[in-house]
């Protein structure tokens, strides 16, 4: 045994304890700020269904579209592979994966629209979808999220609408909308747990803060708890982005949010065009879209409120090569955001899904043996060719969780790679800083 080492110190218990107490204000800001992500499951994409059109086959009708597209245009793993660039040993798993998606959970969040996708139609007609719009998805959520012959419903796990913004021109419009569903919800049985709300066209911090009184108002007319239901932001202007003053507006609506902000959704073609693009250049990979994006993501780093990207317009309709072409961008676009830690984005046709959930499944399976052995060698402490820190361990957690959340990994194959159960992920997936040595065996 060595020798022991003197240890001396020069200054007295009440310096640290001063430091302590001067910083506690910064400590509570934080931790009110900065809660970290809520480590709920964030789905990977949001569709968009105009509020005439949403049926109570929605969702099942989207998944026999996108399979019959499949019938058509890649009846297998070889054809679909072949489209998308895909490597041979992704090919089959990729194909079987989504295959079984498309059959069991189609639509991971579904938003009904009563904005832009809902087109003019009288008070009368909006009072009565917004009122059938509860009345189905409440139906659904009775009946459960897979198919109707394996004694499920066809809810999605996550659904809501998409209301009128809040300005002048259409607030009241919108107030009324909401206020509708959110009654209707209530009078069917309460609000679901996978309700989400959707405000677009956010263009001030005031905007926001009057969605916050808005729900305030319900949840006491209701007899709701406090900060019970949340929303979205949807970032469609250049002043949401850019504030008159210089600063980023989007950091003060998270914040005027106060608490009850979810995510924050792009809005490619809005955005684009507020910001003078031309049509054939309005694109989610456009350097004003990567610039809108990139401002949003380090708004919300650290808040829990996650960021979405937006949609391409580029539907996959008509002979195969015109499909293939629309597949091939539709992929692309989407492994793009996948690499910039965009993990939601929207669809906009049911012949869309098929290559999000290919490209959302080859991106977790390509990268999960490594990711796998990285955290097994970091947990058991026996080192690599790689040195990573505890939070890259937090990242590839999160990375598999994500995997495991989707369906592009499975739990078993998970565990027996990096030796860890589902709740060791999660222990590693969850702390915030300063906290980044958990024991997650």
């Amino acid at each position: 045994m060595g020798q022991q080492e003197k240890v001396s110190t020069s200054l007295a218990g009440a310096v640290s304890e001063g430091i302590s107490a001067s910083l506690a204000p910064v400590d509570a800001e934080l931790e009110r700020r900065y809660p970290g992500d809520p480590g709920t499951r964030q789905p990977v994409h949001t569709v968009y269904v105009p509020g005439e059109a949403f049926a109570a086959d929605t969702v099942r009708d989207w998944g026999d579209r996108a399979l019959a597209a499949l019938d058509e245009h890649a009846p297998d793993a070889a054809s679909f592979a072949a489209v998308l660039g895909l490597a041979d040993e992704l090919a089959e798993p990729v194909y079987t994966r989504v295959r079984a998606k498309l059959e069991r959970e189609p639509i991971e969040d579904l938003r009904v629209d009563f904005e832009d996708g809902y087109g003019g139609r009288t008070d009368a007609d909006e009072d009565a979808d917004a009122a059938r719009a509860a009345r189905l998805i409440a139906e659904a959520y009775a009946g459960g999220t897979s198919r109707p012959e394996a004694g499920g419903g066809t809810a999605a796990p996550y659904m809501g609408i998409r209301m009128k913004c809040m300005e002048a021109p259409v607030r009241d419009r919108g107030i009324r909308t909401l206020d509708i569903f959110l009654s209707g919800l209530m009078d069917a049985g309460g609000l679901p747990d996978g309700l989400v709300l959707t405000l677009p066209k956010v263009t001030y911090a005031e905007q926001v803060t009057a969605m916050v009184r808005l729900l305030e108002e319900f949840e006491k007319a209701r007899g709701l708890a406090p900060g019970r239901i949340g929303f979205e932001i949807q970032i469609e202007t250049s002043q949401s982005i850019l504030a008159a003053d210089g600063t980023a507006a989007v950091a003060r609506m998270i914040d005027a949010a106060e608490g009850r902000a979810t995510g924050l959704h792009y809005g490619t073609f809005d955005y684009s065009a507020c910001l003078g693009v031309s049509a054939a250049y309005q694109a989610s990979d456009h350097p004003a879209a990567d610039h809108a994006k990139a401002v949003m993501q380090v708004a919300a780093a650290g808040t829990g409120v996650r960021v979405s990207d937006g949609s391409t317009n580029v539907l996959p309709v008509g002979p195969t090569a015109k499909v293939h072409d629309a597949w091939r961008l539709h992929y692309g676009l989407t492994r793009r955001a996948l690499a910039r830690a965009y993990y939601q984005g929207w669809d906009m046709h049911p012949g869309h899904i098929p290559t999000r959930y290919a490209a959302v499944f080859a991106f977790y399976r390509e990268g999960f043996a490594q990711a796998a052995a990285r955290l097994a060698a970091y947990a058991n402490r026996t080192g690599g060719d790689i040195a990573d820190e505890p939070a890259t361990a937090k990242a590839l957690a999160g990375y598999l969780l994500r995997g495991l959340d989707c369906g592009a990994l499975d739990t078993a194959e998970v565990t027996r790679l990096t030796g860890l159960t589902l709740a060791g992920l999660q222990v590693y997936a969850g702390p915030r800083r300063g906290d980044l040595t958990p024991s997650a065996k």
